[in-house]
């Protein structure tokens, strides 16, 4: 009696899925139609309350890149055109594991200096005498970060180190008239004059508790 119940169960178990057959269609129809679920003419929708189109109703998720036009006039307002420098990635030195030898995150970013129409004149030509030393026979001007295991880091810190030196360069040093030259040279010759006579009376306090020799005697 056991065996023809269990086989009975799963036969009754398709017949009621059978019957369900239709109403799932029906269902899927409606919903291709309406394009939206709806139970008694109600439209069943949750939306978050910090979606984007909540938080930020007229954004766009498409990724732009700002437009740069050059003006000798301006000063350097910190903005680097990626398009206009060459960026390689190599393997970094130093401790890592078998990471290092896995992932490029050495990072290298050069351009010709003189070529730069990005920089102002006036700046690109105070970074020429400043680290002209630096760019090679071609005139590139290289700039390498590899402190971090990650790529993006160390494009941060090449970006940052050049816009340093851009901001280094664009530091104008103001030149003393000949009359305040003049009135700073007389005080620091006074301070040494000064200097050199308190060491004198030092020294003679020191020779005068020196107990006398047999010279003096």
């Amino acid at each position: 009696m056991c065996l023809p119940e269990l086989k009975s169960k799963p036969e009754q178990r398709l017949k009621m899925a059978s019957r369900f057959i239709p109403l799932r269609l029906s269902l899927l129809r409606l919903v291709s139609q309406n394009g939206s679920l709806s139970t008694l003419q109600r439209t069943i929708s949750y939306k978050s309350a910090i979606s984007l189109n909540t938080i930020y109703p007229n954004s766009s998720l498409k990724l732009t890149t700002p437009a740069f036009t050059p003006n000798s006039d301006e000063k350097f307002s910190g903005f680097i055109p990626l398009n206009k420098v060459d960026i390689s990635y190599s393997a970094s030195s130093g401790p890592g594991g078998q990471n290092v030898n896995k992932v490029h995150t050495k990072v290298d970013l050069r351009f010709k200096l003189d070529e730069a129409d990005w920089i102002p004149t006036d700046i690109r030509e105070k970074m020429l005498q400043t680290h002209g030393k630096k760019l090679t026979k071609e005139g590139y001007l290289i700039v390498r970060s590899d402190i971090t295991r990650s790529q993006q880091l160390n494009l941060a810190d090449c970006l940052r180190k050049l816009r340093s030196m851009i901001r280094n360069s664009a530091i104008t040093e103001n030149k003393a008239d000949p009359e305040t030259e003049e009135r700073i040279r007389q005080r620091h010759l006074k301070a040494s004059r000064l200097r050199v006579s308190i060491k004198r009376e030092e020294a003679y306090k020191r020779a005068m508790r020196r107990p006398p020799t047999v010279v003096d005697l």
